[in-house]
C-alpha cells in the first residue's frame, strides 16, 4: 500500500466507522478500513482490509480511528496492533470512540469533559481501560478520546422502532438520556482530526444539548408519523422483562455536557436535540422514496 500525505485508517467499518470513512474520502483522504474476513470491493473509494492483515495500512496511516468495542479480554485492536501502531512513523492523529457510560451513575447530576470517570458497569470499565491503552501514544501524536452518548441516525432511530411496532414507551419520570446523531459524530471526528495540534490527549463529549426521557422520544417519533404512541409502561413493570444490558443502561442517570467540546471544535450540532434529528431522518426517508 503506497504511502500518501493524508491516509485515514478506520478500524471497524460499522455504522459510524463507514460513515466517517465515506466523509474522509469526500474530504480528500486516502481511506482504508478494516473488515472481518475476505475484503469485499465496493465502489466508494474505501480500501477494505482484513482485520488480521492491516499491518501495512497502519504503517501508511497519518490518521487512525478506532471504532471497535472492547470485551472482557481487552481491546482487540491494541492487542493485535499495539506495537505496530507504536512504530508507525507517519501517524500523527489517533481517535478512539468511547462512551459517556464511563462517567457512571451520577443520580441525574451534570458531568463535563473534566469530570473524573467512575464507571459502574463492566462494559464501561472495559471502555475506560481501553482509553488508558490509547493514551499511551499521546507522547508522539495527538489522541482524541470521543465519549459518545446513544447513537442514532438513518436506519437506526426510534422512527424505525415505531414503524415496525417495536417501540416501547417506558415511563420513568426524571430519568433522561443523552443522544447524538451519527452525522454529528462524523462531523466531530473529521473536524478534530484536521485541527492543527501537536501531541497530547483531549477528551471530547459527543452528546446533544437536551437529555430527554425515553418516552418523550417515542412520543415524538409517533407524532411525526401521525399515529398514537404505544401504551406507556411503568419502569417497575418494564424492568422485569429487560435484558441485563438494558437494565444496566436504565440503572444509570447523568446529564453530560458537550458545550466545551463544541467550542473546541468550533461547531454547533446540526441536531441539538432528538426533535431536529428525527425530523431530518424522516425527511431523508421520504426523499429516498420519492426520488
Amino acid at each position: 500500500m503506497r504511502p500518501c500525505y493524508r491516509h485515514l485508517l478506520v478500524f471497524g467499518l460499522g455504522y459510524v466507522g463507514a460513515a466517517v470513512a465515506r466523509a474522509g474520502v469526500a474530504s480528500g483522504f486516502v481511506v482504508s478500513g478494516t473488515v472481518r474476513g475476505a475484503a469485499q470491493f465496493a465502489d466508494d473509494g474505501i480500501v477494505r482490509v482484513d482485520f488480521t492483515r492491516a499491518d501495512d495500512a497502519v504503517g501508511c496511516a497519518t490518521h487512525l480511528l478506532c471504532t471497535v468495542p472492547p470485551d472482557a479480554s481487552g481491546d482487540p485492536v491494541l492487542e493485535r496492533y499495539g506495537d505496530v501502531i507504536a512504530a508507525a512513523a507517519r501517524l500523527r492523529w489517533i481517535g478512539y470512540l468511547s462512551t459517556t457510560g464511563i462517567y457512571g451513575d451520577r443520580g441525574g447530576g451534570r458531568v463535563d469533559e473534566d469530570t473524573e470517570p467512575a464507571p459502574t458497569s463492566d462494559r464501561s470499565r472495559w471502555r475506560l481501560a481501553t482509553e488508558q491503552g490509547w493514551r499511551r501514544f499521546a507522547d508522539r501524536c495527538a489522541v482524541d478520546l470521543f465519549r459518545l452518548a446513544g447513537i442514532y441516525g438513518p436506519g437506526r432511530s426510534m422512527l424505525d422502532d415505531v414503524r415496525t411496532g417495536k417501540a416501547r414507551c417506558v415511563i420513568k419520570p426524571g430519568h433522561t438520556f443523552g443522544r447524538i446523531h451519527r452525522d454529528d459524530v462524523v462531523r466531530s471526528v473529521l473536524t478534530a482530526m484536521q485541527q492543527e495540534r501537536a501531541f497530547g490527549v483531549r477528551v471530547l463529549n459527543l452528546t446533544d444539548d437536551e437529555p430527554a426521557e425515553s418516552a418523550a422520544v417515542v412520543a415524538e417519533a409517533a407524532r411525526l408519523f401521525g399515529v398514537a404512541p404505544p401504551r406507556g409502561v411503568p419502569f417497575d413493570e418494564a424492568v422485569t422483562t429487560m435484558s441485563p444490558i438494558a437494565r444496566s443502561f436504565w440503572a444509570e442517570s447523568r446529564k453530560v455536557s458537550s458545550q466545551r467540546t463544541q467550542q473546541v471544535l468550533g461547531m454547533r450540532w446540526l441536531y441539538p436535540s432528538y426533535r431536529e434529528g428525527l425530523r431530518a431522518i424522516l425527511a431523508e426517508q421520504r426523499r429516498e422514496r420519492t426520488g
